[in-house]
C-alpha cells in the first residue's frame, strides 16, 4: 500500500509509520502547506518525495487544494494520512482522493479543536487517549476506526500529556489502522457513519488488547536489589490469588518481588487437586508436593521430599491450615504460607516467627484467569493457561506390562504436578507424594540423573526405588528410561510421539517397566 501524508509541522506519526511499514506500507510522497516544516527533513532523510504547496493570502481554500491536488497527482498511492495538516479540508479534496484518515489527540467526540489537551485537563478526567478516524468535511468528524485509551496523572501539564498520547497512544493506534488498511481489512459505511475490521471482534486473541491494571504496591526491589518493582493488580480475576490476598500479619515486612512470583506458583500447583494438598516451592520449582488425608500428613510428605531445598521457601496449601500444620511449618525456615483460611491456634502458631508472611486466600480455586502472558521486549506472548487434567481413560499403555491400579494414581499425581515444574523437567513419586524431582535442565536424561540424585540424598524416609516417573515431553532416546530403571522407577507416564518411540518402549520391555503415552505435554519454559 502507497502512502500519501500531509503535515503542517514534524509530522511524527507519518514518520512513525514510515518508520515502521505497517502492512508493508510505504509513503510515495509527503506534502506539507509549510516550507519550513521540520517533515521536509525528516521525510528526505527516508528517502521520501516531498511537496510543499503553500497557501497564498487571499487564496481561496478551493484554488489552494486544487493545487494540492494538482501536487499529488504526480504520485501513486491508496491512502492519504494526515498529521497535524492545519486545514480543514473541503469536498474539493476529498472527492478526488482515496480514503483519507487523520489522527486526533483525544478520544473523540470529546475534546475536539486545536487545544484537546488543554480542555483534557481542565475538564479533570482521569483517562484521554487519541482516535483515528475517516477524514470529512467536518472539524474532527467522520467514522472512527479506532481509539487508543491513555490515563491523565496527577500533575500533568500539557507538555507531559501531549507526549505521552503520543508515543504512547498515537504510536500504536495510527500503525494499528494502517495494517488493517493495508491488509484490506477495513469497511467504510458512510451512510451510517461506522467503520467495520475483519477480524476485530474480541475472542479470546482479539485483534487489539488494552490491559488496565492498577497500581497495588510498590516493592523493596525486583529479582535483584538493583532491579526496581511494582505490583499492578486486577481486580476482575476471582480465583484465589496471591495479589488480592489479605497478609495477616501486618506487622511483618512485605512480600518481594520474588515472593509474589514463587507464592503465585505455589497456589497455582495446589489449585491442582481436589484432596488435600500441600506444596513447597523454591524459585518457583517445586521443592516437594503431596497430597493425603489432611494437609498436615500432606505436608509432612511435601516436606521430606528435599528439606534442604524448602529452607526459606513457600508453601501453599488447599484447605483451611491447622495447628498441627502450621507447627511443623514453623520448624524450619519459610518466607509465606498461602491457605485459604487459617484457624485461630494455626495463627498463633505461625505469628511467633516475625517475619513468615501469612497469605490468606479465598477458596475459588477454578480457573477464571483463562489467558497467562509472558512480556518480552516489544511486545508479550499471551497463551491459554495449562488447564489438562487426565483421566486414567486419557493414558495410553504402550509397554508388555500394564501398570497397577496404584502406579497409575501416582502416576496421574505425578504428571499434574510436573506441569509446574520448569522444562526440561522430570519427576519421581510414591503414591501421591513426590520423590525427586529434576527440573530446568537442557538435557532430558541429565533431568532424570538430577531427580535420581534428589531422591538418593535429599529425600528423607524415602526413595525411588518401586516409583513411577513422569516426563514433560517424550523420550528423545532409550538414555533416559535406562537411567530411571538404574534408580529404581518401576512405571513412567510420558507424552510419546518421539520418532524413537519404539527403541524408548524396547527398553522398557527390556527392564520390565510399565509405561503410558499421554499424547501431550506440559512444557513450562518460565
Amino acid at each position: 500500500m502507497k502512502l500519501a501524508g500531509m503535515a503542517s509541522n514534524r509530522g511524527r506519526n507519518l514518520m512513525n509509520i514510515a518508520d515502521r511499514a505497517p502492512g508493508g506500507a510505504s509513503f510515495a510522497v509527503v506534502l506539507t502547506n509549510d516550507a519550513d516544516a521540520p517533515v521536509l527533513e525528516a521525510a528526505a532523510e527516508r528517502g521520501i518525495p516531498t511537496e510543499v504547496v503553500e497557501r497564498d493570502g487571499d487564496e481561496s481554500r478551493q484554488s489552494h487544494e486544487e493545487r494540492v491536488l494538482d501536487a499529488l497527482s504526480e504520485y501513486d498511492f491508496d491512502l492519504v494520512t494526515l498529521d497535524g495538516y492545519m486545514r480543514v479540508l473541503s469536498e474539493t479534496f476529498l472527492d478526488e482522493t482515496p480514503t483519507a484518515l487523520n489522527i486526533h489527540p483525544s478520544l473523540l467526540p470529546n475534546f475536539t479543536g486545536a487545544n484537546a489537551h488543554e480542555q483534557v485537563l481542565d475538564a479533570g478526567v482521569k483517562v484521554t487517549g487519541c482516535t483515528v478516524h475517516v477524514l470529512d468535511e467536518s472539524v474532527d468528524g467522520g467514522p472512527i476506526v479506532t481509539q487508543e485509551p491513555i490515563p491523565v496523572f496527577e500533575g500533568d501539564d500539557e507538555d507531559s500529556l501531549k507526549e505521552r498520547v503520543l508515543y504512547e497512544g498515537e504510536f500504536t493506534a495510527y500503525p494499528r489502522v494502517i495494517e488493517w488498511f493495508a491488509e484490506g481489512r477495513v469497511s467504510i459505511d458512510w451512510d451510517e457513519g461506522t467503520v467495520s475490521v475483519e477480524g476485530d471482534d474480541g475472542g479470546d486473541f482479539p485483534a487489539r488488547r488494552v490491559v488496565s491494571d492498577d497500581l497495588a504496591a510498590s516493592l523493596r526491589y525486583g529479582e535483584n536489589p538493583h532491579q526496581d518493582a511494582a505490583l499492578y493488580t486486577d481486580t476482575t480475576v476471582s480465583e484465589a490469588s496471591v495479589v488480592h490476598a489479605d497478609q495477616l500479619n501486618e506487622g511483618a515486612k512485605a512480600l518481594s518481588y520474588n515472593n509474589y512470583n514463587d507464592a503465585d506458583g505455589a497456589l497455582n500447583l495446589i489449585k491442582e487437586f481436589e484432596e488435600p494438598a500441600a506444596a513447597v516451592i523454591k524459585h518457583t520449582n517445586p521443592a516437594g508436593c503431596a497430597t493425603a488425608d489432611s494437609v498436615a500428613d500432606a505436608y509432612a510428605k511435601a516436606l521430606s521430599t528435599d528439606p534442604m531445598s524448602a529452607f526459606g521457601g513457600i508453601v501453599a496449601l488447599n484447605r483451611e491450615c491447622d495447628a498441627a500444620t502450621a507447627e511443623q511449618i514453623i520448624d524450619s525456615f519459610k518466607e509465606v504460607v498461602v491457605a485459604p483460611g487459617y484457624t485461630d491456634a494455626a495463627l498463633d502458631v505461625l505469628f511467633e516467627k516475625e517475619n513468615l508472611r501469612v497469605l490468606d486466600v479465598n477458596d475459588n480455586f477454578e480457573v477464571t484467569d483463562t489467558l497467562t502472558e509472558k512480556p518480552l521486549v516489544g511486545g508479550r506472548l499471551v497463551q491459554e493457561r495449562d488447564t489438562q487434567h487426565l483421566s486414567a481413560d486419557d493414558l495410553e499403555v504402550v509397554t508388555e506390562r500394564d501398570p497397577t491400579d496404584e502406579q497409575i494414581e501416582s502416576m496421574l499425581f505425578a504428571w499434574h504436578t510436573l506441569k509446574h515444574v520448569k522444562s526440561n523437567g522430570i519427576l519421581f513419586a510414591d503414591g501421591t507424594e513426590t520423590v525427586g524431582i529434576g527440573m530446568g535442565q537442557v538435557s532430558r536424561v541429565d533431568a532424570v540423573r538430577l531427580a535420581a540424585m534428589k531422591a538418593d540424598e535429599h529425600a528423607e524416609g524415602k526413595d525411588a526405588d518401586g516409583a513411577v516417573m513422569a516426563s514433560d515431553a517424550f523420550f528423545p532416546f532409550p538414555d533416559g528410561i535406562e537411567e530411571a530403571a538404574d534408580a529404581g522407577i518401576e512405571a513412567v507416564i510420558q507424552p510419546g510421539g518421539s520418532k524413537n518411540d519404539e527403541s524408548v518402549i524396547e527398553a522398557a520391555d527390556e527392564r520390565d517397566m510399565a509405561m503410558v503415552f499421554t499424547g501431550q505435554r506440559s512444557f513450562r519454559h518460565d
